[in-house]
């Protein structure tokens, strides 16, 4: 059965990347939730997808500008609707203690967001934070960049890791020895990955919200897809068992 995984969280219920939206995904029963991170000026692990905080809050500029206190000052909501102004961007151990808290035991897929900017160190300190708790739930960690996945796998290979796809000319990576779990190809990918992917390692399928392209990704029988919507596609999906 295809796995829903709540990209940002439940994007459609709350603004993306917040403590707010993976709660709602929580609540809905996502399979699954993905996030994006970054580093701040002062080294500290943030969850937003942009690397300028300027389309998610009231502020301007690079995220690396930033140290972690005045990143917090911005609201972070209420581009999204005003109720949420209370919204700051979150740390990424801050999204660890809340899914602890509601008990999440899915699957937290986090993309190093490493392909714009390198963030020297964002690697070794997502690593170190996963391992510095006793997680109920799993980690994968995906990124377009393919360097950050093997220093990921150099650091620990016992991580799973997943290669993100946006574009053919990246089919044909070479890993080496490096073990890559999962192909994430964006869906106007989906077929020529399905065509390519010579080992028949599982897809899981990015953005995925329209209601003719979820019941493609459930026909085809993917590992996973991420969606902004996730109540709805969960609804979708088991409407077809």
């Amino acid at each position: 059965m295809t796995k829903i995984f709540a990209h940002r969280g439940s994007k459609v219920d709350c603004p993306e990347n917040t403590l707010s939206a993976f709660k709602k995904a929580i609540e809905v029963k996502a399979d699954g939730i993905e996030l994006d991170i970054h580093l701040t000026k002062d080294g500290e692990i943030v969850v937003i997808h942009d690397e300028t905080i300027d389309r998610t809050t009231n502020g301007t500029g690079q995220v690396e500008d930033y140290t972690l206190a005045e990143l917090q000052n911005f609201d972070a909501g209420s581009w999204f609707d005003e109720s949420f102004k209370q919204e700051r961007i979150p740390t990424l151990k801050e999204v660890f203690e809340l899914l602890m808290k509601e008990n999440f035991t899915g699957q937290l897929n986090i993309e190093l967001k490493t392909d714009q900017k390198e963030y020297a160190g964002l690697v070794a300190k997502a690593l170190a934070l996963q391992l510095a708790y006793q997680l109920p739930f799993e980690i994968v960690y995906s990124s377009f960049n393919p360097t950050s996945l093997i220093e990921m796998h150099q650091l620990d290979q016992n991580q799973q890791l997943a290669f993100l796809l946006e574009k053919e000319e990246m089919f044909g990576f070479n890993f080496g020895d490096v073990e890559i779990l999962t192909y994430h190809p964006g869906y106007e990918l989906l077929e020529q990955v399905e065509e390519f992917n010579p080992t028949g390692l599982p897809l899981r399928v990015w953005t995925v919200n329209e209601q003719q392209h979820l019941q493609d990704c459930f026909n085809r029988q993917v590992e996973a897809i991420f969606t902004d919507d996730p109540k709805t596609a969960l609804a979708l999906r088991d409407v077809k068992k």
